[in-house]
């Protein structure tokens, strides 16, 4: 498909929502590595990655159909926000259906959790999103302050969507050394929830 490679997004997606399903194939293939991301980040703050990335991937295709560049807004900065607030909404609607977060590492629920908005969060319109993003940022920012240089290697790689067999690869530490790092990350940011 590298004949697409050269077309803007907003032609593409034009030609895909007038029925040329191998551009709105192309498109997904070409924004999944974004929803992996978000899924990753999403993950420590509750989900099973699996779900969070069907879940993104569902808004990644709301995104190539609803789409209108009249409205502004670049593709990309649109797709990014439809998968968004498709992750945000389904781990909205775990946490009424069960009554728990999606993992079990960090309750949404508990009313001290700094993480406790991210249940509530309703994604009307994008500055809602812009303010839930900065407040992930500086809670990420905590994170990181209260992480080990190792740690804070750890946790970039797996956020960037790498695995912990691969990371240890990398890193050249062995896969139970990563797996031990990020059992301290989770327990760490569960000491950051029982501080607030």
């Amino acid at each position: 498909m590298k004949e697409y490679e050269d077309i803007s997004d907003e032609e593409l997606i034009q030609r895909a929502q007038n029925g040329e399903r191998k551009l709105e194939e192309f498109l997904i293939d070409k924004y999944k590595g974004m929803v992996l991301k978000k899924a990753h980040a999403m993950f420590l703050i509750g989900g099973e990655q699996e779900d969070l990335i069907q879940e993104g991937m569902i808004g990644l295709f709301r995104a190539v159909r609803d789409y209108r560049p009249e409205k502004g807004a670049s593709f990309a900065t649109f797709a990014s926000l439809c998968v968004e607030r498709q992750i945000y909404k389904a781990i909205e609607i775990s946490g009424r259906q069960k009554h728990k977060p999606l993992n079990s590492y960090i309750s949404l629920s508990e009313e001290n959790s700094p993480l406790k908005d991210a249940e509530d969060i309703k994604q009307q319109n994008p500055e809602e999103i812009v303010i839930d993003r900065e407040n992930a940022n500086q809670m990420l920012e905590k994170i990181r302050e209260k992480l080990s240089p190792f740690e804070n290697q750890v946790l970039e790689a797996y956020l960037d969507g790498i695995d912990y067999h691969q990371i240890a690869a990398q890193m050249g530490k062995s896969s139970k050394s990563i797996d031990n790092a990020l059992q301290r990350i989770r327990n760490k940011i569960h000491g950051l929830a029982d501080e607030k």
